[in-house]
């Protein structure tokens, strides 16, 4: 898309934002890139811990002056129009005479009361918090639609960047076989020293000079090879499928298979591998989401977490001479992988906010609960077991994440509704939890019911 003129006529209008989670990782990356952003302006952030949020906010060039900590909306109508303002109640962020509400806690209770609050107040809500997307997606986009509002996932996250890519095949109408997304860190190998780095950020280095025997793909026995030789650094990842998760509900792509594929690959062996058994791939189904873990040499550039879709190649003429351009396509000429090596968090979300605040675009009321993410006890996890969703890849401890069709999903448990639930009967290894197992209430368990109904 060209965005040269695309707000011209807009010269009056801005988009007033305000930010819930708004300190770190994420919400810091847009709270230093929408200075730089013509036709936006930062009017409020929330976050419990307020102190922080001055120190950050001085620290990306922000006037501390012209910074108000308000806690009542008494005190919000006092501020005046052009102060920035802190909060730390999520209730008060919708008083604050915003346009654009951006939601980044990662906490699916107070995430998914915020965005309502919000979308029934005709505000537009931008939703970072993928996990509760997952769960109450279906509900805040028809709520969206009821309300003239617009509910959005946001660039520079996966989700948004391959739904993005995917819509821009479905125009050119190419059919999609699969569409996915590489893990979070790559395996880079040195050819000469036989050094291997797991890009994670601990120092997993090894020598493995055995991986010159699989390094070249000659197939499916590649990819178990590299499976057998990595084994101890891969995993199936809640983040990833939280984010499979969430391109399904809105395209009707289904999962691969419960835990996803995850094949150790190079970017230019994707069409090859992402294409179905009969020629030579590893899909036994297509339309599908799916994740691969990014093999790369020392001096290649990383697929950085990128987003990818596979498409039938259905003009041997034409797929050939894009060949000879250079992209990516499978051996047999039958499929193309094209791809977005990139997602570069709240830089990016800017787009979004304006697509939505000045274009009225990015409600998808078509959104439903097509697949459904749950949870596998990894052993006997006893009664009475409080579960809790912690660390970088947002997991609960002893259960491990799958992705189901909603068709089978029967009364499987959500699992970004299993954080603080208490485990009513023991769960063997190997079970999923289910709505039987534990006591789910609150406003997001109220949503995905709903959800479950469209």
């Amino acid at each position: 898309m060209d965005y040269t003129n695309l707000w011209a006529g807009c010269a009056k209008k801005k988009s007033i934002v305000g930010i819930i989670g708004a300190t770190r990782g994420y919400g810091y990356t847009l709270l230093a890139q929408i200075p730089k952003v013509e036709y936006m302006e930062l009017r409020v952030i929330c976050s419990r811990h307020s102190e922080e949020c001055f120190d950050v906010l001085t620290e990306i060039g922000y006037e501390k002056d012209n910074m108000v900590l308000c806690r009542s909306k008494e005190e919000i109508l006092q501020a005046g129009e052009n102060k920035i303002l802190i909060v730390e109640d999520y209730k008060l962020v919708i008083e604050c005479g915003i346009t654009a509400l951006v939601e980044c806690t990662g906490n699916t209770e107070i995430s998914s009361a915020a965005a309502m609050m919000a979308l029934k107040r005709g505000i537009n809500v931008y939703m970072v918090s993928k996990e509760t997307d997952s769960v109450c997606g279906p509900v805040l986009n028809k709520t969206a639609e009821e309300n003239h509002a617009v509910y959005a996932l946001v660039n520079g996250d996966q989700p948004r960047n391959l739904l993005d890519l995917y819509s821009w095949g479905r125009a050119l109408g190419l059919e999609i076989i699969a569409a996915g997304k590489a893990s979070e860190y790559d395996f880079v190998w040195d050819y000469e020293t036989g050094e291997l780095t797991y890009t994670d950020g601990t120092d997993n280095m090894k020598i493995l000079p055995e991986m010159k025997e699989c390094w070249r793909y000659g197939g499916i026995e590649t990819l178990q090879k590299r499976k057998e030789l990595l084994k101890s650094y891969t995993e199936v990842i809640s983040a990833d499928l939280c984010e499979m998760n969430l391109v399904s509900n809105v395209t009707g792509l289904i999962p691969s298979s419960a835990f996803l594929s995850y094949p150790i690959a190079k970017t230019s062996e994707l069409a090859d591998i992402f294409i179905p058994e009969e020629d030579g791939g590893i899909l036994k189904k297509t339309g599908v989401v799916d994740v691969f873990y990014n093999l790369r040499g020392k001096d290649e550039a990383s697929f950085c977490g990128g987003e990818f879709i596979i498409v039938r190649c259905e003009n041997k003429k034409m797929w050939d001479l894009l060949r000879s351009k250079g992209h990516v396509m499978s051996k047999n000429g039958k499929y193309a992988c094209i791809y977005l090596p990139y997602h570069y968090m709240g830089l990016e979300t800017p787009l979004s906010i304006l697509l939505g605040d000045l274009s009225g675009l990015g409600t998808h009321p078509e959104c439903r609960q097509i697949s459904v993410m749950a949870g596998v006890a990894q052993k006997n996890i006893e009664k009475g077991t409080v579960l809790k969703v912690a660390g970088h890849h947002h997991s609960i401890e002893g259960l491990e994440p799958e992705l189901i069709e909603r068709k089978s999903a029967d009364d499987l448990a959500p699992f970004y509704l299993l954080n603080g639930a208490t485990l009513l009967r023991e769960v063997k290894k190997g079970q999923p939890v289910t709505l039987r197992d534990v006591e789910l209430s609150g406003n997001a368990f109220e949503i995905y019911k709903q959800g479950l109904k469209l």
